[in-house]
């Protein structure tokens, strides 16, 4: 039976460790979800390093955003990594829907078998156009979608190597590994972010401008080169409706 889309509940987890980005990162997965707020339950990894993969149990998807600062690259130092990881696993055991953005999607690569690296000569920040592969247009979510549409991206990190069963879908000039499906399950991870619009990009990157840019003039170049992202930012209800509600 087809659920309604006002009885989904959605997990999502959370792996930002200040309270502004992270109300903001709510509000953007809730408005480009077009759910509504009491529909998703946050698990604020930072609050709860350590969760067992049983806290998906009694939702309909799993979600997973950005963080700002911590890398699956260093499990010693982030222990929640580990876990984030196990829950990854048990919803491809599960077949319980994934929609992974940024750290999600490293931590999947890493999860299933792939590799991230520390990569600070290809990092991006800002808006970029995203390319699509061939098995794109025979994706539920990418089929319908122009190549080369604009996207959100902010990291250093980067994967080197996706999960053999993953079928990749989008990158970027700078990035081979954008967006990937695995085969056979609802799951999906985007290295870019579905969820950010170029104007919250700009909020976001301008309170932090020391932690991630060198000086005011590169913030003022990547502001005035940013593009609007409406194609990417509707992936996110497109998997609602086509993987959530479409059985």
């Amino acid at each position: 039976m087809v659920k309604a889309r006002s009885s989904l509940k959605i997990l999502l987890l959370q792996i930002r460790n200040d309270t502004l980005t992270r109300l903001e990162e709510l509000d953007e997965f809730v408005r480009y979800s077009r759910l509504g707020s009491h529909q998703l339950t946050v698990l604020d990894v930072y609050e709860t390093p350590e969760f067992e993969p049983s806290q998906i149990v009694g939702f309909d998807a799993l979600f997973v955003g950005g963080s700002s600062d911590a890398s699956v690259t260093q499990p010693d130092i982030y222990p929640f990594v580990a876990s984030i990881e196990r829950l990854l696993v048990y919803c491809i055991d599960h077949r319980i829907p994934v929609f992974a953005s940024c750290f999600g999607f490293q931590a999947a690569v890493t999860a299933l078998g792939g590799k991230v690296i520390v990569d600070k000569s290809s990092m991006e920040m800002g808006t970029y156009p995203l390319w699509l592969t061939p098995a794109a247009t025979q994706d539920l979510l990418f089929h319908d979608v122009p190549n080369g549409f604009w996207a959100v991206s902010g990291h250093k990190e980067r994967a080197i190597a996706i999960p053999e069963n993953a079928i990749l879908l989008a990158y970027s000039d700078r990035c081979p590994f954008h967006a990937f499906k695995i085969l056979d399950r609802p799951f999906y991870g985007f290295q870019f972010h579905p969820e950010m619009n170029a104007q919250e990009l700009a909020v976001r990157i301008s309170r932090y401008r020391d932690r991630y840019l060198d000086n005011q003039a590169v913030l003022d170049q990547i502001l005035s080169d940013l593009q609007e992202t409406p194609i990417a930012n509707q992936l996110i209800e497109r998997f609602v409706d086509r993987v959530l509600l479409s059985e």
